[in-house]
């Protein structure tokens, strides 16, 4: 299910996001994944909220745009915001070291600033000794547990490379604790997340009565089949790092606030651009990627963007602003294998593509649909005076396919193609004694709705 709402948006973005679903509903198809569920929000509102799958594929749940999920290291947005509203209120200040607030620290880790631990530099083992909390072995670690792995050592001197911490986020929450004397949960759902307008997110479990988890799933590979996964564990300490619960429509509306030039937040535009300036690069990665504070940046083909990413058992989430063009993604996804990551790229490559060619024209707004042969499916996209031979397979279904130059009412020819496909050859669309389109003509192939390829290849075939 897909729901566009206000406000009014450009012409190429309204595109665009006409497009967006069409594109999902395949790739969900395709991949077999659970349930996914994305919004896009334009200048801090969402425009887009779709829901695919199920929230219990085991059981049928449909999945809608308001169950929750369990969105993980989004949470370290959420505890870095809420460090920098108490630096904007005079109760901390960034190199301030960790010591000063907590206790019975390992000296090297008391001398870490809350610098360091927001931009994942003080060099602290990730997870501590014992991870059997991610594979459900075992709870996740409460404040004696966490506190008795951080009197041990880091693992390399602080300030020396970007080093993914969740313990040092674990830290950042007892430090927020100690300046405001409140639990973490407490304090956040009053100071950060009521004010930013959210209504469908939690610190941790457990959720209100009335709100529905969508429950995580495992990967087929191992069993032939997919277990659930309840998500309803607390992570208790390390509820700063990866406890939080929430939707896509609650992470559009959130991220879109960090942006220094949004008009809406409850942040000062310096605590903003410091939250969201690129630190630390990950030198690493396969492809660009840095982190400031709280915050993961990149590129994507020129567009850059900033968010993070969660990963939880049974849950892989995503989301992404794009500021210079005042949009946020989010794409949830509820499997171990979930296409969270490529997901939300194959949305802000279609974005991207509208963006630069512009909404339809009359002349091309209605070659348009999906067309099947033997080899899979191909979406007839408008955009500006060209149409796309799209490919929805793909996880950017724009990528270097073939752009028609429409010539009548249904006659068309392949002017931008690759040397293997049918360069300037001619594209017609066949209709009905109703005029209805019914067959497309790709040179010499056929091209036909889903439900007659599937009739005859049952008959051909059977």
């Amino acid at each position: 299910m897909a729901k566009a709402s206000a406000p009014k948006t450009p012409a190429w973005l309204a595109a665009a996001l006409a497009y967006v679903p069409q594109w999902l509903e395949y790739q969900m198809r395709l991949t077999e994944q659970p349930g996914c569920s994305v919004a896009i929000a334009w200048r801090g509102q969402p425009v887009l909220e779709a829901a695919y799958g199920y929230a219990d594929a085991v059981v049928g749940q449909k999945l809608t745009p308001r169950h929750r999920f369990r969105v993980a290291s989004h949470s370290k947005s959420f505890t870095a915001t809420a460090v920098m509203k108490l630096r904007e209120q005079g109760r901390v200040r960034l190199d301030d070291t960790a010591g000063q607030y907590v206790d019975g620290l390992h000296p090297e880790i008391a001398a870490a600033t809350i610098a360091q631990l927001l931009s994942h530099t003080a060099g602290i083992f990730r997870d501590g000794i014992d991870t059997g909390y991610w594979a459900g072995r075992a709870p996740f670690s409460d404040e004696t547990r966490i506190r008795e792995d951080l009197t041990l050592p880091p693992t390399i001197a602080a300030n020396t490379r970007l080093k993914y911490s969740n313990h040092g986020f674990a830290l950042a929450g007892l430090v927020i604790e100690a300046i405001t004397g409140e639990p973490y949960g407490d304090w956040m759902a009053r100071e950060v997340i009521k004010p930013a307008g959210l209504v469908e997110t939690d610190a941790d479990v457990p959720l209100p009565a009335s709100a529905r988890l969508a429950r995580g799933h495992g990967s087929k590979v191992l069993l032939g089949r997919r277990l659930v996964f309840p998500g309803d564990q607390s992570t208790h300490a390390l509820a700063s790092a990866t406890g939080f619960v929430s939707t896509a429509a609650d992470l559009v509306k959130f991220f879109a606030q960090l942006a220094p030039n949004a008009e809406r937040s409850i942040l000062s535009v310096a605590s903003r651009r410091e939250m969201t300036r690129p630190q630390w690069k990950d030198a690493f990665s396969a492809e660009p990627r840095s982190y400031g504070l709280g915050i993961i940046g990149g590129t994507l083909d020129g567009w850059d963007w900033f968010g993070h990413s969660g990963g939880f058992q049974g849950y892989i989430t995503r989301t992404s602003v794009v500021p210079t063009h005042e949009l946020a993604i989010s794409v949830l996804t509820n499997a171990s294998d979930g296409m969270a990551d490529g997901f939300l790229t194959g949305i802000m490559s279609i974005l991207k593509r509208f963006e630069a060619e512009g909404a339809p024209t009359a002349r091309t707004a209605d070659w348009t649909g999906r067309w099947w042969s033997v080899w899979g499916a191909n979406d007839l996209v408008p955009m500006g005076d060209k149409v796309l031979l799209a490919l929805p397979g793909m996880l950017n279904p724009f990528a270097k396919v073939p752009e028609l130059t429409v010539d009548g009412a249904d006659e068309a020819r392949m002017t931008q193609a690759g040397a293997f496909a049918s360069y300037n050859e001619p594209v017609r669309r066949v209709r009905n004694k109703a005029g209805k389109v019914v067959e497309l003509r790709i040179a010499g192939g056929r091209s036909l709705p889903e439900a007659q390829l599937a009739k005859e290849l049952r008959r051909r075939y059977d």
